[in-house]
């Protein structure tokens, strides 16, 4: 992949807040299946109220 400038990274919204995030190296092999842009995000998907 090599060298980047973080405007040039793939973003796509969260499913939980609705924000948009940045493609982040951990995430290289399943960007596909990312779908929220924290662990806070991922564990209040269920609550109402949001």
């Amino acid at each position: 992949m090599g060298m980047r400038r973080k405007g040039d990274l793939p973003t796509k919204p969260c499913a939980g807040c609705g924000r948009p995030f940045a493609w982040r190296r951990k995430w290289a092999r399943a960007w596909d299946e990312v779908r929220y842009c924290s662990e806070r995000c991922r564990r209040e998907r269920g609550k109402p109220g949001r």
